[in-house]
């Protein structure tokens, strides 16, 4: 049975998601403060997070960063009130794999959650799955990016876009395939979770993000991977 720590200061929230959860079948932990949700995901380590930003003690940003330090696969997905882009792109950059903005479908929570267990499984294995993208050294089952001496950490998000690139390399995969394959969503023409990790995944593989030369868009389409 899959582990969910979700971390809400609100008790109707927490409520809500941990019936809806169970009902469901994942066993779900709480936690209510930053420091709390910490300790519990050191206790239990949960196979995801549901992370409120807003926390008594400290904010979201900042217990993903901590969580991040001691595990780098478990998948993070913020649950926020706040909707301006660049609160989310915070989040991401902070470690977290997604976002959901409050108030939100329990449906589609599920399902995003569903479809990061089934990428995962579709994933599992203890061989080294070892790619080169141009100068780099992408690491699919340890979840790092090598550039020469520098290693950096890849999150859940970024290596399951990056793996279905590959899998079609040199071929344009669109957005909506993205969006059903690896999120578990339906067409959604305003939703920027895929642009915004596109850009994540470019600061770390591209040698000039402003200028990809290998991961590419496909204008009106989606993108395509050229190694």
């Amino acid at each position: 049975m899959k582990t969910i720590l979700v971390v809400d200061d609100e008790p109707h929230i927490v409520l809500g998601l941990k019936d809806a959860l169970e009902f469901e079948g994942f066993r779900v932990v709480t936690a209510s403060t930053g420091a709390e949700a910490v300790e519990v995901h050191r206790e239990e380590r949960p196979d995801a997070v549901l992370l409120d930003l807003m926390l008594p003690d400290q904010n979201g940003y900042q217990v993903c960063q901590q969580i991040r330090e001691v595990d780098n696969r478990v998948p993070v997905i913020i649950l926020t009130a706040r909707s301006l882009e660049a609160d989310k792109i915070r989040g991401l950059d902070s470690g977290a794999d997604d976002y959901v903005t409050k108030p939100f479908s329990v449906g589609e929570l599920t399902a995003r959650i569903r479809a990061i267990f089934r990428r995962a499984g579709s994933g599992a294995g203890t061989e080294s799955v070892v790619i080169s993208v141009g100068e780099v050294k992408v690491n699919l089952s340890a979840h790092t990016v090598e550039n020469g001496d520098h290693t950096e950490a890849l999150s859940f998000y970024e290596v399951e876009l990056l793996r279905l690139l590959y899998d079609r390399v040199g071929q344009p995969v669109s957005r909506d395939d993205i969006l059903k394959k690896i999120w578990g969503l339906d067409k959604n023409p305003n939703n920027r979770t895929i642009d915004n990790f596109v850009v994540k995944l470019r600061k770390k593989v591209e040698s000039k993000p402003n200028n990809p030369e290998h991961i590419l868009t496909v204008y009106g389409f989606g993108y395509k991977l050229i190694l």
